[in-house]
């Protein structure tokens, strides 16, 4: 019997998009996105901005909580991944991080005629499935 897992939305928009999107997700240029993003109760949410939030609590909260903050630290740290994260956002529905895959499909269908046009250059959707998410390298667990 298979398991039931939850899905998740990524897309990485075009580099002036992104830098719109993390300033004002209603700006008009983005309105193709927004429109999508309307109709499925959905917002963005840029990884490395995620990123560095997750850490910034961790540090006014103690670190021992937070199990990925040295991984987390150093890829916010590091200006290559920086340059890649902020380009990268994460699709909330109805303000969850994870939902049911019946809703990343629908929502997945209508971004997928945006990609390759001038605002999101990728799609990509992910499963809960431990197995089929990275791991932190050694050094950090």
């Amino acid at each position: 019997m298979s398991e039931a897992w939850d899905y998740q939305i990524r897309i990485t928009l075009e580099d002036t998009c992104a830098a719109v999107a993390r300033r004002d997700p209603d700006d008009p240029a983005l309105a193709p996105l927004a429109a999508v993003l309307r109709k499925h109760d959905a917002q963005l949410k840029c990884q490395f901005d995620a990123f560095a939030g997750y850490v910034a609590e961790a540090e006014a909260e103690g670190t021992e909580r937070y199990p990925l903050y040295a991984w987390t630290k150093a890829t916010i740290e590091n200006p290559a991944k920086e340059a890649r994260y902020v380009k990268s956002f994460t699709l909330y529905v109805g303000g969850a991080e994870v939902y049911a895959r019946d809703l990343a499909e629908a929502l997945e269908a209508d971004l997928r005629p945006l990609v390759g046009g001038a605002i999101v250059t990728d799609l990509s959707k992910h499963d809960t499935n431990p197995a089929n998410n990275p791991q932190p390298p050694k050094r950090y667990r």
